[in-house]
């Protein structure tokens, strides 16, 4: 089933999205600052894009993962395509990816900025910044003389004479030390650093080096960058789930983040029924979800577990499974990111299974007035100004919800003055472009406004094809054919609100054609012709054409419209003056 975009409720966060076909198969993974920002962008008429149109007709669905930051939905973004390989990813299915900072596992370990880190070293990233996570490797080595150096020379290198390296290659001493404080720095303990950058730029500011103070600026800057936790990847990701819990009333949300090799692999999100305790829920989803899939070697819990489901679990696993509520660091972080998208992904659960609070409002109004269904609702208005611009305007509502895209105006093209006879003409030439019938057709007016329309409607041969109310202002009273009039209340809410955005809708565009025709028309440059006097040739003449076939000497017989501005009238209206 194609998507609907009006049915997608997605946050306005950072995170990945994913176009999956109907068989669960990932098309195509992207990521966004704002998410439902960008997927709306996807269903616009002119895509940016010639594979828009073609990914979004095989796609039945739109998942996605909320991230911390847009930084952090750029790494999961390529980690993501590096593992599905989507089809409509052109880039990033090769093997590259961002970089880390790497400590080795030598006796005197080497720093190293790289896409493969060695294999049992203490690794840092990725880091989408590659300029800042450089700037900070440089500031390690010059404060802690971390070596960098492939191998170690007994006589010493470059770099150690130009103090970016402490030399352990000839002497050792201190040098454990500096390793360990370069990984608290990475850690993300880097205050003292921090601080010490901080003075050195006050210094330079108040002895007016402001741009070595510019320099320490940047500095601070790139170190709180690279040493920011990073929840997409760890170095404690090693096979290992993370449990989101949420819930609304009875509805709850579980999303599991898997998470191996560390990096986040993914998510599943799954709605469950919550009897108000949370330990039973997590012990029902544990129980199934672990029947049919594996348990990895650590489950990140919102809550403590029985003794009883850990010895399952452990015997399913075939080895142990900590089930740990982590308190601080990476671990406290996934589980977290877990919660806030199950927190999200509740919300949508509640408005699927219960309807928005639009569509219950129009569910209410179809039970009041005795309707199937209220899902398609039309309302029209007319606007007009002394005769002049004479305009209509349908709006529909679709399962409570304005849909602008079948918002229509119309300027009245026949004669008729009065708004009974103008919304005729527009309910005809409505009802001549409809593809569908609406499941009402409610007017602006009374029961006048009805009896017209249906006049109309039956010459059309389309009365009682579709239900037809008028709603009067007067006490907001609802008139139907077979109906005695209804004065509407709450329940009938969605009704008013029509009402007012039709009426809304065709008083702004009767302004703007106003506007317009003010431009236009002559007779506001004729010196001496002022509201009031305008106002009196109307009513006089009964409108703009009656003024346009008036002599010179009709024109004089309106009070205070004088030979001279009478002839400046019509030499404004048809550039001659009458003999």
């Amino acid at each position: 089933m194609p998507i609907d975009v009006d049915s997608l409720d997605l946050p306005a966060k950072a995170g990945v999205y994913l176009f999956k076909d109907p068989k669960g198969r990932v098309l195509y993974v992207g990521k966004a600052t704002k998410l439902n920002q960008r997927i709306r962008s996807y269903f616009a008429k002119n895509p940016d894009r010639a594979m828009i149109p073609e990914l979004v007709a095989k796609s039945s669905e739109v998942d996605f993962i909320i991230t911390p930051n847009p930084t952090q939905a750029l790494i999961l973004e390529r980690q993501l395509i590096r593992q599905h390989k989507p089809r409509y990813n052109s880039l990033l299915k090769d093997d590259k990816s961002f970089p880390f900072i790497a400590l080795s596992k030598h006796e005197y370990p080497r720093i190293m900025y790289t896409r493969h880190p060695p294999k049992g070293s203490d690794v840092w990233g990725p880091f989408a910044n590659a300029g800042a996570a450089k700037q900070v490797i440089q500031l390690i080595r010059k404060n802690f003389g971390i070596r960098d150096c492939k191998e170690l020379l007994p006589q010493g290198c470059l770099s150690m004479h130009i103090g970016l390296c402490s030399g352990p290659c000839i002497d050792g001493t201190g040098y454990k030390e500096s390793v360990n404080a370069v990984k608290n720095i990475l850690n993300g303990d880097a205050d003292i650093l921090i601080s010490e950058l901080a003075e050195k730029m006050d210094d330079f500011s108040q002895s007016m080096h402001f741009e070595a103070a510019a320099r320490q600026r940047d500095l601070i800057k790139s170190v709180r960058s690279t040493i920011s936790q990073n929840v997409i990847s760890s170095k404690l990701y090693r096979e290992c789930d993370a449990i989101g819990f949420d819930s609304r009333g009875e509805v709850a949300a579980i999303a599991v983040i898997h998470a191996d090799d560390g990096i986040v692999k993914g998510q599943e999100v799954w709605q469950m029924v919550h009897k108000q305790d949370t330990f039973e829920t997590i012990a029902a989803f544990i129980s199934d979800y672990y029947t049919s899939n594996k348990p990895p070697k650590l489950i990140l819990s919102p809550t403590n577990i029985s003794d009883e489901i850990q010895e399952w679990l452990n015997e399913r696993r075939g080895s142990s499974v900590e089930v740990r509520i982590p308190q601080r660091g990476d671990l406290v972080k996934l589980r977290k990111l877990a919660d806030q998208n199950a927190t999200v992904k509740v919300a949508r659960f509640v408005m699927k299974s219960t309807g928005s609070i639009e569509q219950k409002a129009a569910d209410e109004a179809a039970a009041v007035l005795g309707l199937e269904s209220l899902d398609n609702l039309v309302c029209m208005d007319m606007a007009q100004f002394l005769g002049q611009e004479r305009v209509g305007a349908s709006v529909l509502f679709r399962n409570g919800r304005p849909d602008k895209k079948g918002y229509r105006t119309y300027t009245i093209k026949g004669e008729a003055m009065d708004d009974l006879r103008m919304m005729a003409e527009i309910v005809e030439r409505w009802a001549k472009k409809q593809e569908e019938w609406p499941d009402l057709l409610l007017l602006d007016g009374g029961q006048t406004h009805l009896d017209m329309i249906k006049l109309k409607l039956k010459e059309l041969g389309l009365w009682k094809r579709f239900p037809v109310a008028a709603i009067a202002k007067q006490e907001e009273t609802l008139f139907r054919e077979g109906h005695e009039p209804f004065v509407m209340d709450k329940r009938c809410r969605v009704l008013i609100h029509s009402r007012d955005e039709a009426h809304r809708f065709v008083n702004t565009f009767h302004r703007k054609r106003r506007a317009k025709s003010t431009l236009k028309d002559p007779l506001d440059s004729v010196p001496g012709l002022g509201a009031k006097k305008m106002q009196a040739l109307i009513r006089y003449f009964g409108g703009r054409k009656g003024i346009e076939a008036a002599s010179l000497q009709d024109l004089q017989t309106i009070d205070g419209v004088g030979p001279a501005l009478a002839t400046r009238i019509h030499e404004a209206l048809h550039g001659v003056t009458d003999e």
